[in-house]
């Protein structure tokens, strides 16, 4: 028999195929991996951009609620017209004051007080737009409480203490209220030739009705209106084009034209922003929306004019002691306008606040915040004499507005006249010649630029 035997041929694996598959296998798992990877990364990624929107759209929510509330803040706590309204109306109605503009603001409610622009919470500045009879916008001011406050030193433009249409009593006399008037404003402007033509235009202006006699509604009005610093020297410089026009009056509420351009430079960053504000952009932009500098010269001579015209005018000298390019304005023509004039001060006014006071220095000697006394050390009191001129304040301000744009072969001289004007100093009166002569080189170096020009 035949024992049947088979071979069992074991083959080895092949190789080469035994590679490919691991290979494979691990380039799945590789893949796998980047996939996984991807995906978390991408999610991660995701997420970070997700926190990150979140972040910001929360900041920007922060910021935008504390921006509104500093505007509500400053809205509620400086505009309060309404209540000037309020009372002006009230007192109008009782038959206590009269005025020009009284039936128009309380009767026919076209005089409305709309944008408050008002600075201090004492004095209400607001805009009225022109009706269909009026040819200009204006601006409504109101004075509301004393502004004096404390022991702190006033300033300009503010209301001094006084009990609102207490004066003049019933049964004064015109004669009397005339007296009245021309003695006020000799205290206020001091002894000037001219106050009786200053107090004729007071009665003038009293009297609404034009039927030769002034009223006591009309007089209290008129009373309560001197009372007012800006108001004063806005009537002083009624035929002055410098000043903006006076349109009418209701107690101690009154209305000016509106100057176009109420600030020589057009942005006015608020104190509560110039921390996010860099100071570099703000000067940027404003040098961006500035007028041509031909214009520009136009309004600086224009400002020039007016410091001569406040150095021994027809009622006594008057000085800036506050405001700054804040107060300075232009017109549509480019004709400079003092918009607000409650940064002036009449030279009495400045005198009888500094004599006889108490000092240890110079800093005690200040009147609002740019009208400066030397404190003689020895008695210990304040001299009276202001110690910078309004042609050193007057040019340092148009150095920050004329020398940016100006032709190449005129700025190196105009430079150096405006820095040598900008460093006077000395008491007026012993530099009088001297201010005149550097007012008189920088008014003739501006205006042959312009002149027998368009612009001029």
């Amino acid at each position: 028999m035949y024992t049947s035997v088979y071979v069992v041929l074991c083959c080895p694996p092949i190789v080469g195929q035994a590679d490919e598959k691991t290979d494979f296998t691990d380039a799945a798992e590789e893949h796998l991996q980047w996939r996984t990877h991807t995906h978390t990364h991408t999610h991660a990624h995701t997420l970070t951009l997700k926190v990150k929107y979140l972040v910001v759209t929360w900041l920007g929510v922060l910021v935008s609620s504390w921006v509104i509330y500093m505007q509500y803040s400053s809205y509620s706590e400086l505009c309060r017209g309404h209540v000037c309204t309020v009372l002006i109306c009230e007192h109008y109605q009782r038959g206590i004051i009269s005025g020009s503009v009284c039936k128009s603001l309380c009767e026919e409610k076209t005089l409305t007080l709309q944008r408050c622009l008002s600075t201090s919470p004492t004095h209400q500045v607001n805009t009225n737009s022109p009706g269909k009879q009026k040819h200009m916008e204006m601006v409504v001011k109101c004075a509301l409480d004393e502004a004096v406050g404390g022991d702190g030193p006033p300033g300009p433009g503010l209301t001094r203490p006084v009990g609102l249409y207490d004066k003049p009593a019933r049964g004064t006399s015109m004669d009397e209220f005339r007296e009245m008037l021309h003695s006020f404003l000799k205290d206020s402007l001091g002894e000037q030739s001219s106050l009786g033509s200053l107090v004729s235009r007071v009665v003038s202006l009293a009297d609404v009705n034009l039927d030769g006699r002034v009223s006591l509604a009309e007089a209290k009005a008129a009373w309560a209106l001197l009372h007012v610093d800006e108001f004063v020297l806005l009537l002083a410089l009624q035929d002055k084009e410098h000043a903006p026009l006076l349109l009418g009056h209701c107690g101690h509420l009154y209305v000016t034209e509106r100057v176009a351009h109420a600030a020589l430079f057009t942005l006015e960053v608020p104190a509560w922003a110039r921390p996010m504000v860099p100071e570099a952009a703000a000067r940027a932009l404003n040098r961006w929306l500035a007028p041509a500098w031909p214009h520009r010269v136009r309004i600086a001579i224009g400002l020039l004019e007016f410091v001569e015209e406040a150095f021994h005018g027809a009622y006594g000298s008057l000085y800036m002691c506050d405001g700054g390019a804040r107060a300075v304005g232009y017109s549509t023509s480019y004709d400079c306008k003092l918009a607000d004039l409650g940064g002036m001060a009449s030279e009495a006014a400045v005198r009888a606040f500094l004599r006889g006071r108490a000092c240890r220095g110079s800093d005690d000697c200040t009147f609002g915040r740019d009208c400066s006394a030397t404190c003689d050390r020895l008695a210990r009191r304040c001299n009276t004499e202001v110690v910078r001129p309004n042609l050193a304040k007057a040019c340092a301000l148009l150095a920050d507005f004329l020398l940016f744009g100006a032709p190449s072969d005129l700025r190196d001289d105009l430079e150096r006249q405006l820095r040598t004007c900008a460093t006077l100093s000395g008491l007026a009166s012993q530099m009088e010649v001297h201010h005149s002569l550097v007012l008189s080189n920088l008014k003739t170096l501006l205006w042959k630029e312009i002149s027998d020009t368009k612009y001029s």
